[in-house]
């Protein structure tokens, strides 16, 4: 995913001047197992690093989605609400989660290769 980002959580993100796009990672998708529903905020809603912001529940579990930057949430992946498998079909892209209106350069996130060699590895 060319110039995302990753946080310890398993959430990405790709920052685009002062807007970034939040997921999950191929491998977050994979070890939850079949995405069946998504609880993401409001557009408005503020968040902070390592906030939660939304839960996401499976066929396994039910975990809360954690933020990788601060600033408001300006736009949700509505289609998330009839096809939450978009997570598991396409984690990078139609299955975002949430776009946020960035404030500052997020920080402690790890690069694509850190994030495969740690947290991620296996994928």
């Amino acid at each position: 995913m060319a110039g995302g980002r990753f946080s310890a959580s398993h959430e990405w993100i790709v920052v685009e001047g002062d807007k970034a796009t939040v997921g999950i990672s191929d491998f977050a998708q994979a070890q939850l197992g079949d995405v069946v529903f998504l609880e993401l905020p409001k557009v408005g809603t503020r968040i902070t690093p390592g906030e939660s912001f939304g839960v996401i529940e499976s066929v396994k579990a039910a975990s809360d989605l954690y933020s990788p930057a601060a600033g408001t949430i300006v736009d949700v992946n509505e289609k998330l609400t009839t096809s939450p498998d978009l997570v598991n079909s396409d984690p990078y892209g139609a299955g975002w989660l949430v776009k946020i209106q960035v404030e500052g350069e997020p920080e402690g996130l790890l690069s694509e290769a850190e994030y495969s060699a740690g947290p991620g590895a296996g994928h």
